[in-house]
């Protein structure tokens, strides 16, 4: 499917983002000077390996974390600068983060580890209708111990889209499972994305699971080093690794 890449259709618009950190006397240079766009209803994969800076950019879009240089817009809101609360409201109203290891409550069943959520959002989905959109719709009153890790991400990933966020940032979501239990989780994903519109943010280090996004972001040493443009995507269902 091809995407209108104009400026009306820009999610994100990032200039010249840096990011250092200081590691006692160390400078640490997760990123230098960043210029990207991100538009409506992509799926992009950040590849690049540990410490490339996927995981900063990812935090800063998401407003998790400041840049020490440059400017990130969303939409018309300017993210630079923004207190702490605008930036909690940012999170809590228009992203949804899934991440490598689930975070899910223990002692809340499937459908109440969703429903903590919709709970504090302006416009959700159902909790049943987010987990039956996962394939989880006869899971509901399980609780994680009883799913296997597949399913446990299943469930964050249904937590993450149940407020119906503009945008998924996920941060090696497959990075805890094998291959085939992969795909399952890739599934989920491409399908949030075609069926819901939403923007999302891959993170990997695994370069097969690249062939799945309309646009592909390699990070080295804090700096983008290629932007490719898949012109015949492939169905997770085709990917392996």
């Amino acid at each position: 499917m091809n995407r209108t890449h104009d400026q009306a259709n820009a999610v994100f618009v990032a200039h010249g983002l840096s990011k250092i950190y200081h590691m006692g006397e160390v400078e640490v240079h997760a990123l230098r000077g960043i210029d990207l766009t991100l538009y409506r209803g992509e799926l992009v994969v950040l590849l690049g390996p540990s410490g490339s800076g996927k995981s900063t950019l990812l935090n800063i879009l998401g407003g998790l974390d400041a840049p020490s240089g440059g400017e990130v817009r969303y939409l018309d809101h300017m993210l630079t600068g923004a207190s702490e609360s605008e930036l909690t409201r940012f999170r809590r109203e228009h992203v949804g983060f899934v991440f490598q290891f689930y975070n899910l409550i223990p002692s809340l069943t499937a459908r109440e580890n969703v429903a903590a959520v919709t709970e504090i959002a302006s416009s959700p989905m159902r909790p049943e209708e987010a987990l039956d959109l996962v394939g989880l719709g006869n899971r509901l009153d399980h609780f994680p111990a009883q799913l296997s890790g597949g399913e446990q991400q299943r469930v964050a990933i249904a937590r993450a889209v149940a407020k119906n966020p503009a945008v998924l940032l996920c941060d090696e979501p497959t990075g805890a499972l094998d291959s085939s239990t992969g795909v399952v989780v890739l599934e989920v994903l491409e399908k949030v994305n075609r069926e819901l519109g939403t923007l999302t943010v891959l993170i990997t280090h695994n370069a097969g699971i690249a062939d799945m996004a309309d646009r592909v972001i390699r990070l080295s040493d804090g700096q983008i080093a290629d932007i490719h443009r898949n012109d015949h995507k492939r169905a997770a269902s085709e990917l392996s690794w």
